[in-house]
């Protein structure tokens, strides 16, 4: 027997022909601590399959799992002025701004779409937490303004998802600014006799929560998400006493009367196509007669890079 021949060579081999294991192919639930392999987290719409924890979802993913065929089109926004403050904290803001777009692949914390869902055509709005915590800046507040001018232009529903820390400290009063004007674009929704249904997600919090976010003719939430203006953390220490288990949960929220449903996300697209027939005058939908939703798409390749999900956009005119 030729040791080199038959034992060292192979060994070799097989070390420098080994092929590299992607790092991302799974995820730890934060919850339950399960180890979920990322094309099955995919298939459940970023939803624990072991404990059903509500992970964070992108608004494109999320608009590609809502709308007909996961078909949209995107809804121009109005670009606000560039760091109005010059602000700078450990770094400057446009660098915080540059960092936020390079690892989203989005230009801002708000993107809004429209479409249809079951055959209604909707125009909607979500926030990205992980575009700096989804916090309300102007640019924020240009696109609920532009939503509701669109859903007002097509006499469509507008559908709202939240998620977010808050103002934008680095804009300072310019981001408190856009609490009224999100407050006055939902009232022209109203006078326009248009349905305005809110999705809460986690976390709501802040000056999103004290506006837009909680004037929805119809306020859902998903399971376990924080709804807040001030965190619990905060509350605990004025008030120096034990809150309550699960405040400010929505299932807490559900049972004193600020939500209407707390919907699980793979149920949400059915739910919303029920009260979007309803509040317009339709009948009931028949479900084997519904377009289905567009197909999940992962974000990981085999090469292990992290990739921007295929884009569902229609790009007719």
């Amino acid at each position: 027997m030729n040791w080199i021949s038959n034992y060292v060579r192979p060994r070799i081999n097989s070390i420098f022909s080994r092929r590299e294991v992607p790092e991302n192919l799974w995820t730890k639930c934060d919850n339950c601590g399960t180890m979920l392999f990322h094309r099955e987290l995919a298939d459940n719409l970023n939803v624990c399959t072991n404990c059903g924890h509500h992970m964070p979802i992108t608004p494109r993913a999320r608009f590609h799992a809502l709308f007909d065929g996961g078909i949209f089109t995107e809804v121009e926004v109005p670009e606000p002025i560039a760091d109005p403050l010059q602000f700078r904290d450990q770094k400057k803001y446009t660098d915080r701004l540059r960092d936020a777009r390079k690892t989203t692949g989005e230009a801002e914390a708000m993107l809004v779409a429209e479409g249809e869902i079951g055959r209604t055509p909707i125009v909607a709005a979500a926030q990205d937490f992980t575009f700096m915590a989804g916090s309300m800046g102007m640019h924020v507040g240009n696109a609920v303004i532009a939503a509701s001018e669109r859903a007002i232009k097509l006499g469509r529903p507008l559908v709202l998802f939240s998620a977010a820390g808050g103002a934008r400290m680095q804009e300072g009063i310019l981001s408190l600014m856009q609490m009224p004007r999100t407050t006055v674009a939902v009232q022209m929704l109203k006078e326009a006799r248009l349905p305005y249904i809110v999705v809460l997600t986690h976390p709501t919090t802040g000056g999103v929560t004290a506006s837009y976010a909680m004037l929805g003719d119809v306020q859902i939430a998903e399971p376990n998400a924080l709804i807040c203006f001030a965190g619990p953390r905060v509350i605990e220490q004025t008030i120096r006493e034990k809150l309550p288990e699960g405040f400010q949960r929505a299932e807490y929220l559900l049972d004193h009367g600020m939500l209407d449903r707390v919907t699980p996300r793979g149920k949400l697209r059915e739910e919303l196509i029920r009260i979007t027939r309803l509040l317009t005058g339709q009948p009931p939908a028949v479900a084997a007669e519904l377009p289905p939703p567009g197909p999940v798409e992962t974000t990981v390749d085999l090469g292990g890079a992290a990739r921007k999900p295929a884009e569902a956009t229609d790009t007719s005119p």
